[in-house]
């Protein structure tokens, strides 16, 4: 009989950077992670006029470089001008491909937002 010894461990999807265009994150690998995971944004406000938002979400593919798709339930509220925000999804990660990316749009006159995106859950070896 196998065994499988699993741990919890936190991957960062996208380090805390400040945007002010859309942006597509670098392709990770999370093949490792099994089961149910949490996608855990923190994010300052958007801008400091009313109407600059960022809108985060996950994409997945199978080789880290083509045919992305969005990731069925990991698009977190709406990031406004009024405030920052920390929001956490919960995702399948047996239901992934093998690349997870963050993608961050931009929207406003001079939107404006620092964000990272980590992953939590178990690995399986």
């Amino acid at each position: 009989m196998s065994r499988i010894i699993a741990r919890l461990t936190s991957v960062a999807l996208c380090v805390p950077a400040t945007l002010t265009a859309t942006t597509n994150g670098a392709a990770v690998d999370v093949s490792r992670f099994t089961g149910i995971a949490k996608a855990i944004l923190d994010a300052s406000a958007a801008g400091d006029a009313a109407g600059e938002t960022a809108d985060v979400k996950l994409q997945h593919s199978v080789d880290g470089s083509t045919n992305w798709a969005d990731v069925p339930g990991a698009a977190f509220t709406q990031v406004t001008n009024a405030a920052g925000a920390h929001q956490a999804v919960m995702l399948n990660t047996d239901s992934l491909h093998k690349y997870v990316r963050v993608v961050t749009t931009m929207a406003g006159t001079s939107p404006s937002v620092t964000r990272s995106v980590s992953l939590v859950g178990t690995l399986a070896y």
